[in-house]
């Protein structure tokens, strides 16, 4: 992707440097903190690569990447002072480094930055579709809130929280490719399905990855979401298959909080053996691939091209992550 994006991806990392220039130091260094832990650019390259797929030739999709890696960098920001996390991909967290209150005022500004970019580009259609997946984020987050630590939290909670979390945004970045070439609704549709089921497959991958030995590769340790008590599809799917002491066990260590030793490892251990026992992880990797298919097939309305080609990869990378 990077071949064929490149210089536009360049042109959009110039642009978020320039808007996150302010005379308040501490902005541009909280903000760069964290932009420059931001991995691959994957939401903004995906913007780039639906104008390309659609064969769009202006310039306003790299003002619009960045604006999406702007709105990603908030919700991350706002994201681990609510989760109180101190590491993101092995590095400090911001809120860890300089405070929650800091965090949180500047992903605002962050958020500011990015409707700056939409008024800029002027289209009421671009700011509908930006503005509406802010506010899903937003109750995403909320409803992750009320079903974390809670052994009642089913499927369909899960992926709904994963759909407005993580997949909104990425249905935003493709939808607004399409949006900037000026395309037909149908068209438009089609990116947004790619963008919206290639996020729940790489969420589903990430929830995947926490109890998995190749977690400690990417720079987190394993079984950060089980002593965070989060209802993640693993550990949904061995309490539906478990029985009452099952139950009992998981109550006491994602609702209760209450680890028979102080990291938690003894219980991780034996979360694990009911992972294993119930074929939770098997089961969670096959709904990984479900989605990623109905990602692939989204894009069968457009014409064959390398740009297709690549975007069907990021798919297969996607879920492959768990290998």
């Amino acid at each position: 992707m990077l071949d064929l994006v490149g210089d536009d991806l360049t042109r959009v990392n110039q642009t978020i440097l320039d808007r996150m220039h302010s005379p308040i130091a501490l902005i541009p260094q909280l903000a760069g903190h964290i932009v420059a832990a931001g991995g691959k650019r994957l939401r903004p390259l995906l913007t780039l690569a639906a104008a390309r797929l659609v064969g769009y030739e202006g310039d306003r999709h790299i003002s619009l990447a960045a604006c999406i890696e702007f709105l990603h960098t908030a919700t991350l920001l706002h994201d681990d002072v609510v989760d109180e996390s101190d590491k993101r991909r092995g590095r400090d967290t911001a809120n860890a480094i300089w405070g929650n209150k800091p965090s949180v005022l500047v992903g605002d500004f962050l958020f500011a930055r990015a409707f700056e970019l939409m008024v800029e580009d002027g289209s009421l259609e671009v700011m509908g579709i930006l503005a509406r997946a802010s506010a899903v984020i937003s109750e995403g987050e909320i409803h992750q809130l009320l079903t974390s630590n809670n052994i009642e939290t089913v499927e369909e909670d899960y992926i709904q929280v994963v759909g407005a979390k993580t997949a909104a945004l990425f249905a935003a970045a493709t939808r607004i490719g399409g949006v900037a070439a000026e395309r037909p609704r149908a068209e438009l549709d089609a990116l947004d399905a790619y963008g919206r089921n290639l996020g729940i497959a790489f969420q589903i991958t990430d929830d995947f990855l926490d109890y998995s030995a190749r977690e400690a590769e990417l720079g987190k340790s394993i079984g950060d979401d089980f002593r965070d008590g989060k209802l993640t599809l693993p550990v949904i799917h061995a309490i539906a298959h478990g029985d009452d002491e099952e139950r009992a066990f998981w109550r006491r260590c994602l609702e209760e909080q209450d680890f028979s030793d102080p990291h938690g490892e003894a219980d991780l251990a034996h979360a694990m053996t009911l992972l294993a026992r119930h074929g939770a992880l098997e089961e969670t990797v096959r709904r990984a691939h479900a989605y990623a298919e109905a990602a692939r097939r989204a894009l069968d309305i457009f014409p064959d091209s390398r740009i297709k080609t690549i975007l069907t990869e990021v798919v297969d990378f996607s879920v492959e992550r768990a290998y």
